[in-house]
């Protein structure tokens, strides 16, 4: 009997300190959240873990080494919110606004390109390569580059690649309207051959047609593909988006991709000259902001995204997805879109962050987008909050922008220049375009990139069941904390815009503003093509392969050659 009772004294004992230990946890997550209790801005002195390899050591480390790259290095401004200019002196004042055009620390990272010194040039060529492009630029960029590569693996000769003419936009434009061709050919020649158009005895021979697996490795190119050459002289690649893997690749393969993309994927001199002309009478503003906005028809349409959407709006969205054939998904569910981050922000919301992130009214904006869906009606909010709202239709008069006005491909290559070249650039939404221009930045320096957090915490039943059955308020701050949810609030009046709201949006976006990391891999857990699609794509970030640190020179020291930069583009010229 006596020893019943102490055990269940021990019981109850052992349940308190439970207890006592769970609302611990509790109080210090709400102080943490709440109170700005735990700076992460401050860094240790030392960043040793974070340094990046030499271009000769770098290769694939284990899973425990590439824990150092998975978060971007934090700006040691960016948990402090906006504080009204009225209560600042005017040197206070100059000194914050500088902060928020301030660049990412690159920590002495440069391109590297050139390949390894037992790289040769583009072997007999074993046949023909033929390509035909899918999607809109960008994504015919990220393919047109991929098949660079996959010349090179099957030992093949390029012929340039067509572009998509039966996509959404009924674009007609050629490869010599949008690229640079020559350029192209001249900067691939000791990597790739590249021809403008199959010779004319072969344009009746049969050719072997074939749609590439997606996210392939090389191995497979060279055991499933290169025989085809034995009864083809030609191989037509149905598509080209996604067809090669983003990891695991040779190091000159991967060193080549960049190349095509950053070195010879020059856009044509017409949109080049057009392009650089939108960039000077945007800095005639000041430093500039280029905002890509990503509220268009097609994409709502695609996404069936209709928050801040009228029914009649939603309705005519839902009826333009269902008579689209190729898209696949006809009913979609916009709520639980949205909350899984599969929406881009409205032009309201992308006020409220702008401001929430200190940016004061007089920033210069420039709009890189298509036609806004709903016009005026949607854009009223963000043109009130930042009147100095920008396109290449009112920086360029119509007798400038007409050679490109029928043509999506050109027009959106003009954003894409400007978008590159300008001060910070958001994305409204992860997509091509997000991905591309990203990229590249972080190639040509890593430029200041903020990218929205619209993501709500993925959680499954088995961790809902066990986890937050102890700490319920661990998950009530991972959805709360959220940019979207953050804004339903404001919307419901449960919380206003001012100091307290901007912190939350700083504080959640300390770490995505383009600083060096290594390039994420998939999502743990995922398998198959799932795998492929969580993973970060190559050209959104092409760290490590083709980025360095330490390298004064981005080239090879035995080569006399210095990098120029051109709109966003690099050039080889011979140093003097």
């Amino acid at each position: 009997m006596q020893k019943r009772r102490r055990r269940a004294l021990l019981v109850l004992v052992l349940r308190k300190l439970l207890t006592c230990a769970i609302c611990a946890i509790a109080l210090v997550a709400l102080l943490a959240v709440h109170g700005n209790v735990f700076h992460f801005s401050k860094l240790p002195a030392s960043s040793e873990s974070l340094k990046l390899p030499s271009q000769q050591d770098i290769k694939y480390q284990t899973v425990g080494a590439e824990r150092s790259w998975k978060q971007e290095l934090m700006p040691p401004h960016s948990s402090k919110p906006p504080v009204s200019s009225s209560k600042l002196d005017d040197q206070s004042s100059s000194m914050y606004l500088r902060r928020l055009w301030k660049p990412p620390p690159n920590r002495d990272i440069f391109p590297c390109i050139d390949p390894s010194s037992n790289y040769t040039g583009p072997a007999e060529s074993r046949g023909y390569l033929l390509v035909h492009t899918n999607g809109g630029l960008n994504q015919m960029r990220a393919g047109i580059c991929d098949m660079v590569a996959v010349a090179r693996i099957l030992n093949a000769t390029l012929v340039l690649p067509e572009l998509d003419k039966r996509s959404f936009w009924q674009d007609t434009s050629n490869f010599s309207d949008v690229f640079d061709e020559e350029h192209f050919i001249n900067a691939l020649s000791n990597h790739v051959k590249v021809i403008k158009k199959l010779p004319k005895e072969l344009s009746t021979a049969k050719k072997a047609i074939k749609e590439f697996i997606s996210w392939s490795s090389m191995e497979y190119y060279q055991n499933q593909i290169a025989g085809m050459f034995e009864d083809y002289e030609v191989i037509r690649a149905a598509k080209s988006d996604s067809r090669l893997a983003n990891n695991h690749l040779p190091l000159d393969i991967q060193k080549l991709r960049c190349r095509a993309c950053y070195l010879a994927l020059r856009f044509a001199p017409p949109i080049e000259e057009m392009g650089k002309l939108l960039v000077e009478r945007m800095r005639l503003h000041g430093p500039y902001i280029a905002l890509h906005l990503r509220y268009e028809k097609d994409m709502l349409a695609y996404s069936g995204c209709t928050h801040g959407l009228s029914p009649t709006e939603a309705d005519e969205l839902r009826a333009i997805r269902e008579n689209t054939e190729h898209w696949k998904v006809k009913e979609i569910n916009s709520t639980e879109q949205r909350y899984r981050g599969h929406c881009p922000l409205t032009p309201k919301e992308v006020g409220i962050f702008l401001t929430a992130l200190g940016y004061p009214p007089d920033t210069p904006i420039y709009v890189a987008a298509g036609d806004i869906y709903g016009g005026n009606s949607h854009m009223a909010n963000l043109q009130s909050r930042y009147p100095m709202l920008m396109s290449k239709e009112k920086l360029a008069s119509v007798e400038e922008l007409e050679p490109f006005l029928s043509h999506a491909s050109q027009m959106a290559a003009l954003d894409y220049i400007v978008s590159v070249e300008s001060d910070v650039f958001v994305s409204s939404y992860s997509g091509n375009m997000a991905r591309a221009v990203g990229g590249h930045r972080r190639f040509l320096g890593h430029r200041k990139t903020i990218s929205p957090d619209r993501h709500v915490l993925l959680y499954s039943k088995a961790s809902t069941s066990v986890f937050y059955r102890f700490f319920p308020l661990s998950l009530y701050f991972c959805i709360r904390k959220v940019f979207v949810r953050l804004v339903d609030k404001i919307k419901k009046g449960t919380l206003r815009e001012g100091r307290k709201f901007s912190t939350r949006v700083i504080d959640l976006h300390k770490r995505r503003q383009g600083s060096p990391r290594k390039r994420k891999g998939p999502i743990s857990g995922t398998k198959g093509m799932d795998r492929f699609r969580s993973e970060e794509a190559f050209y959104e970030n092409p760290l490590p392969e083709c980025l360095c640190r330490d390298q004064r020179t981005p080239v090879s020291a035995n080569a006399s050659h210095q990098v120029v930069l051109h709109s966003g583009h690099i050039s080889m010229e011979k140093s003097s």
